[in-house]
């Protein structure tokens, strides 16, 4: 995906619209901070989620980082094959490494999300 294309949340998640289907995924920002990758957990298909509600974690050998929907659905598919090859995360964080398929109930949800230029101001006043 081109990460120009997508909209952020202020904690790193991306999203993608495409009709009633948002893909979502960590930033390469939040990747790159991380560091070491060594455990991810996600929700599984079916669980409804609200907007900023935490449905999973990333563990790194430096923290633990919880992941949170950047707008509300019914969650359609997982990307099981992160839990066993976290390396797709930190190298393809904006194609290969999604995270889940939501089935989202109102797309005007994602308006208040941050564009690619927001967000990387964003990340840089972060440091």
């Amino acid at each position: 995906m081109d990460p120009a294309a997508l909209k952020y949340a202020k904690t790193h998640e991306w999203i993608h619209v495409e009709g009633d289907t948002a893909t979502v995924g960590i930033s390469d920002f939040a990747v790159k901070h991380l560091t070491d990758l060594v455990y991810i957990e996600l929700p599984e298909v079916g669980r409804t989620l609200s907007a900023g509600e935490g449905f999973g974690e990333v563990e790194s050998v430096k923290a633990v980082s919880d992941l949170y929907a950047p707008a509300s659905g019914e969650i359609i598919e997982v990307n099981e094959s992160l839990a066993d090859d976290l390396a797709t995360l930190s190298e393809d964080p904006f194609g290969q490494g999604w995270m889940i398929k939501l089935k989202i109930n109102d797309a005007s949800e994602t308006d208040s999300l941050l564009d690619r230029a927001a967000y990387e101001a964003q990340c840089a006043a972060d440091g």
